[in-house]
């Protein structure tokens, strides 16, 4: 937050104050991780501290603009292709009963710790306690049994954008571990598991757009390799620099929409979690007839007169995590460095060059021209904020606009004016420039679509240059300990990952944990069967890697090693 402006007296203001230290970012990435993530996201305005509730924080996720705006973008651009789908927007109650969830308890089981319940209306007890929804299925199925009539109602695809409960009891992690967040969650029903196939590789293509084309985040489109049999589809973010980007996927019987969100732990106590170097960000889940057993939902057969048949289903979630993950990923020690596509502002206007000297018709002029700036900005649907503060210095502005991650600065001063130039800079590499005042309207635009693909290809060489493919075991410990994931000819057997597993533990090449011991290393576990599949495993000749294992080969398989 920044100090309050000087005071003016007269016409002069006096000299603008001096900012301590830590009003920025006060550790570095690389030295504190954890303490550096949950400055940025609140030095830099993505969110407000709640702690009204509870002893422990719970973080307000959207009590902040920038960060509603780069959700409201997120929604826009997804809820437009949806849409084009087929699928339809709806609205659910919050509230379920206890008699909703004992009908899918194996699937809630998990929920059940974190399921915060309305027991008193007003200085009166409920005779029917409701619990606060985690999720949703249990609120909609019922109803889906109810409007679905006959195989002509299918697909039957409806989404809702909403917040979700889940009470979390230890320290919140804005974004990815919070009690209250928002997502969207969508449930569809199918006829055939084709059909319902082809629908969850849809809805991954698109939050793989959400992530590479609005986010500037890479990922790996994949399935889990404890489905070689069956269809579970999934996004992985891989980063090799900060291990404490890690945050645990978790394998469960019915595969609820985004369920990772509910067991992050908090950044400090990351080494509990698995999966050091990866990060499972999104699977569109295909539910089988798991959930149409359970309430019911048929269908006359269409082929077979008389005959009823249980409906394939999908849930598919986004949720506030994605704005975590493109934090971690291209912000600095500045602060925030945010996409051009996302970012509130894509262009901040700082007036520059005046001085106690300044004549008032140069301060007028320069004021009009800045206007004019701007104004030949917004004309072209580029979202510009000029910064007219009184009291502060350029060199103030600068430090505040770059900590809060705007990704182009323009600075116009009398100088500039007399030469017909604007002075840019670029928040993701610092490099400055200037720009002819003629060519603004037609400049600026290309170069906030560079700086988004300048930011996806630095994401990306760093993404890529740490997934090695490997052929030889021997060289798997090494490119594991260089903190590498290993892409390596699989059979997919659990027995043989375990064995996998306790061959790649490492007593040398542990990480610190927030004790400053070192943790232990798990071995490194299966990540995903990427889609895009190496060349040269040839289907009945190629081994598995595993030294003792002697089986052939089904895929390539991402490895990461776990602490």
């Amino acid at each position: 937050m920044a100090p309050p402006p000087a005071k003016a007296t007269g016409k002069q203001a006096k000299k603008p104050p001096v900012v301590p230290l830590n009003n920025g970012i006060s550790v570095t990435k690389e030295a504190n991780f954890s303490q550096w993530y949950q400055e940025v996201v609140t030095k830099c305005e993505l969110v407000e501290y709640y702690t009204e509730v509870g002893s422990a924080y719970t973080d307000e996720l959207f009590s902040k603009a920038s960060s509603m705006h780069i959700w409201n973008t997120i929604r826009t651009w997804f809820q437009n292709r949806i849409e084009q789908m087929g699928v339809e927007e709806t609205s659910f109650p919050m509230f379920l009963s206890a008699k909703s969830l004992e009908k899918e308890k194996e699937h809630v089981e998990g929920f059940a710790p974190e399921l915060a319940w309305v027991t008193r209306a007003g200085d009166k007890d409920l005779e029917v306690p409701v619990a606060v929804r985690p999720t949703s299925e249990a609120v909609m199925y019922p109803y889906y049994a109810k409007w679905i009539r006959s195989h002509r109602d299918l697909p039957f695809r409806l989404n809702q954008w909403n917040s979700v409960v889940r009470w979390e009891t230890k320290q919140t992690t804005p974004f990815l571990r919070s009690r209250e967040f928002m997502w969207q969650e969508g449930h569809t029903a199918h006829l055939t598991e084709q059909l319902a196939e082809k629908e969850v590789l849809e809805i991954l293509e698109l939050y793989a757009g959400v992530y590479e084309q609005l986010l500037a985040v890479p990922v790996v489109r994949g399935k889990y390799v404890v489905a070689f049999s069956r269809f579970v589809p999934i996004l992985i973010w891989v980063s090799l620099t900060y291990p404490d980007l890690a945050i645990g996927r978790q394998k469960t019987k019915n595969s609820p929409a985004d369920i990772g969100h509910r067991r992050v732990k908090d950044l400090s106590r990351l080494q509990d979690a698995v999966y050091k170097e990866q990060l499972l960000i999104s699977f569109p889940s295909a539910l089988g007839q798991n959930f149409s057993k359970m309430f019911d939902i048929t269908v006359e057969d269409p082929n077979q007169k008389g005959e009823k048949i249980f409906v394939w289903q999908n849930s598919w979630g986004l949720s506030t995590r994605v704005i975590g993950v493109m934090v971690m990923i291209h912000s600095d020690n500045k602060g925030l460095v945010l996409p051009p596509r996302v970012s509130k502002f894509q262009v901040v206007i700082i007036p520059v060059g005046l001085t106690a000297k300044t004549t008032d018709e140069v301060r007028e002029n320069l004021a009009k021209q800045v206007q004019d700036l701007a104004g030949s900005l917004k004309e072209i649907q580029v979202r510009t904020e000029v910064d007219n503060r009184e009291g502060y210095t350029p060199g103030f502005k600068f430090a505040d606009w770059e900590m809060k991650g705007v990704p182009l600065r323009l600075e116009f001063g009398p100088k500039d004016a007399a030469n017909s130039v604007v002075t840019y800079s670029r928040r993701d590499t610092g490099f400055k420039g200037t720009i002819p005042l003629a060519e603004v309207a037609s400049q600026v635009p290309a170069l906030l679509e560079k700086i988004q693909q300048d930011m996806y290809d630095k994401a990306n060489e760093d993404f890529t240059s740490h997934r090695l493919i490997i052929n030889d075991w021997t060289e798997v410990i090494p490119a594991l300990n260089a903190r590498n994931v290993v892409v390596i000819p699989f059979c997919g057997e659990p027995s043989c990952e375990e064995l996998i597993k306790e061959k790649t533990k490492s007593d040398e090449h542990r990480e610190l944990g927030p004790d400053g011991k070192p943790q232990p290393s798990m071995g490194m576990k299966s990540l995903c069967i990427p889609f895009d599949q190496p060349s040269g495993l040839v289907q009945g000749e190629t081994k598995c890697l595993n030294p003792e294992c002697g089986k052939f080969a089904k895929s390539w398989v991402m490895f990461g090693r776990s602490y």
